[in-house]
């Protein structure tokens, strides 16, 4: 957050009978260890995702196999003796609302070829038997390196409902052309054409390779866009928007910050003819602008018997950062490290100049698990309101109404001085989110603030905002802008204030859920 702006300087002296000034910096690295160290109640979400114990990192598209969503991930077993150097399996989770999960343990093994542990890439469903390995084999394609730089892709087959997985050989099925970034496959089934389509990083390029049965690949070309550095885990599907157009998305996820971008999930909106991806425009648009919605994956929406929903996916990010993966107190406290985002449904969207953008909003699933809704109704805010409510999970929404201010939003996890916060609203010209007052993972100062265009003139914002004990996730007016943001704060700061500054505003609709996942 570059200087000390005047909403900086009015959040930071206007939260409390106290009046403290509150740095515009993050708490320093010091701080957090204490924190985590006091370990004074659990930091382990209430109703996101998180791994059993150990350490998570990348998620993999989830596949729908018997009626449940099966949830692959990156889990490194030996995370509290050898960091994150002691390599990754696949582990597996199920669930049939994407809220609740049963883990079902270890489906994709490490070290059991010479090859050493196993990265991203792809699940699938082979209905066909193209592999070989009977009709409605799961097929694994993932990254492995057996010298750490020696990327390839090796394929892995389960015939018992994608529960265990065999190594399909020692030697890839996409060898390495000698190149150093070469990972993370995503597979699909090409339909109209009769074969298979992989989408791998490559660098600053997404390169695309045909197969017929899983097992031979052939490079056919590429897709390249340099600036947001080494594009990772890509995506490649078609959508249908309200208004009956298709448009296929190719997504990577990426790190932008030195150009002032998001470093999260950048798509662009396109056609695709089976070999090439032709975007409509040359720069990304990004589904999440927070610091924390990394290697993030789309996948099918089902109904109850399996159909697919043209018109909406599904997707789940990593709610960490490679800056500062292994900073967190959930380690020292609860046992592990690694959360994810909550599932969210992605629509594709006709913007008023006739361009197409893809919106996002939480899982439905989320409603089942309403414990308690508390209805604030309508509250009229001058400055800043203290609410007579209290807590570390749960959602908040609100429309925002005004004729003149400069900006508004809510002050989540307040401590009871008023000197720690997380603030998230609107300001001028854009929605923000700041974790600059409360203890953030960042130790720089840099990534503190998150930002998203908005338009004030409209008089009015919806802000729905998901609040755990680890993260923020700010959804603004229909979900093209979301913000997704990991935080620690103290597990006594529990309270919730709203604020204006420059002027007065309704806060319209104000409701409070929290949930029960179980």
């Amino acid at each position: 957050m570059p200087g000390i702006s005047r909403r900086s300087l009015f959040l930071a002296s206007a939260v409390g009978a106290a009046g403290a000034l509150v740095p515009t910096g993050p708490k320093s690295a010091v701080a957090a260890s204490e924190t985590a160290t006091a370990c004074a109640a659990s930091y382990r979400a209430e109703y996101h995702f998180t791994v059993p114990d150990q350490w998570m990192n990348d998620p993999q598209r989830p596949v729908w196999i018997d009626g449940e969503y099966h949830y692959y991930y990156l889990y490194n077993p030996d995370y509290s003796t050898g960091g994150t150097t002691a390599g990754t399996t696949w582990r597996l989770a199920t669930s049939t609302d994407l809220v609740s999960f049963t883990d079902r343990g270890i489906a994709v093994p490490k070290d059991i070829t010479p090859n050493g542990d196993v990265w991203s890439g792809s699940a699938v469903i082979d209905t066909g038997n193209t592999a070989g390995f009977g009709p409605g084999a799961v097929i694994v394609l993932a990254t492995m390196a057996p010298d750490e730089v020696t990327q390839a892709q090796y394929l892995y087959y389960s015939t018992d409902g994608g529960r265990t997985f065999t190594p399909h050989g020692t030697d890839p099925v996409l060898p390495n052309p000698g190149v150093r970034d070469f990972r993370d496959p995503k597979v699909i089934r090409d339909e109209e054409r009769g074969r298979w389509v992989m989408a791998l990083a490559e660098n600053d390029k997404v390169g695309m390779y045909h197969s017929d049965d899983l097992k031979s690949w052939t490079y056919v070309g590429g897709f390249i866009k340099g600036g947001i550095g080494v594009v990772e885990c890509p995506d490649l599907f078609r959508i249908r928007a309200a208004d009956g157009t298709w448009k296929w998305v190719l997504g990577v996820s990426a790190n932008g910050k030195g150009s002032g971008l998001p470093s999260t999930y950048a798509y662009w909106t396109g056609s695709f003819d089976g070999t090439t991806f032709t975007p409509d425009l040359n720069d990304p648009q990004w589904l999440d602008h927070g610091w924390d919605w990394y290697a993030a994956v789309t996948f099918d929406k089902r109904d109850a018997d399996g159909t697919v929903d043209p018109a909406a996916r599904y997707a789940i990010g990593w709610m960490n950062h490679w800056d500062y993966a292994n900073t967190t107190p959930t380690i020292e406290c609860d046992g592990f490290n690694g959360t994810d985002s909550i599932v969210r449904e992605v629509t594709l969207k006709r913007a008023a100049d006739g361009t197409y953008h893809l919106a996002s909003q939480p899982v439905a699933g989320l409603d089942a698990h309403v414990s308690r809704t508390v209805d604030l109704g309508d509250l009229e805010v001058e400055g800043t309101l203290m609410l007579d409510y209290t807590g570390t999970a749960y959602e908040v929404s609100t429309d925002i109404t005004w004729d003149r201010l400069t900006g508004a939003g809510l002050q989540l996890r307040r401590s009871s001085d008023g000197g720690r916060h997380i603030d998230a609203g609107i300001y001028g010209d854009y929605a923000f989110v700041n974790r600059g007052y409360t203890v953030s993972p960042d130790s720089t100062g840099r990534w503190q603030e998150s930002r998203s265009p908005f338009d004030a003139s409209a008089g009015t914002v919806r802000l729905r905002i998901l609040i755990d004990r680890t993260s923020i996730e700010m959804f603004v007016d229909d979900g093209r802008y979301v913000h997704s943001t990991e935080v620690f704060p103290d597990p006594a700061d529990i309270g919730l204030a709203l604020f204006t500054i420059d002027g007065a505003a309704v806060f319209r609709n104000t409701v409070i859920r929290e949930f029960d996942v179980g």
